[in-house]
């Protein structure tokens, strides 16, 4: 699969975490938006898209944000432990409130594309692209 076009949209912030999101074309027929470029303790980093974990209110079926105190449909309290609708039932699931949309497979993949975006985040930063606003 060949990465056909990066396009980064810097974040004008100011000691901040999120420095750009990227948009990436594969094949000249594939778009995955929102790869967000954020700056960890250990350098630039890429974070792909995601959602909200959501989990079904057990009086009403409203679903909810993952960890909500009370249901936004009915007001019933939700449980404190609950398993949110995933389509996967995994542990780790239950500690992170977000699941990425798409993602690499593979490790050799996840790094091709984050040296990719990286690369032209760093050239859209020489050229003083102008950021979005925040």
């Amino acid at each position: 699969m060949e990465i056909t076009e990066v396009r980064i949209f810097l974040k004008d912030s100011i000691d901040k975490k999120l420095k750009a999101y990227a948009t990436v074309t594969f094949d000249n027929a594939f778009v995955v938006r929102n790869i967000k470029v954020i700056e960890g303790s250990g350098g630039l980093f890429i974070a792909m898209p995601s959602r909200k974990i959501k989990q079904p209110c057990p009086k009403c079926g409203f679903r909810n944000e993952a960890r909500s105190k009370y249901c936004n449909q009915c007001a019933g309290q939700l449980p404190l432990i609950s398993q949110p609708i995933t389509g996967e039932s995994q542990a780790s699931d239950m500690q992170s409130e977000h699941k990425d949309i798409a993602h690499p497979i593979t490790q050799a993949f996840r790094e091709h594309l984050q040296k990719k975006v990286l690369e032209a985040y760093e050239q859209e930063k020489k050229k003083g692209g102008h950021p979005l606003a925040s």
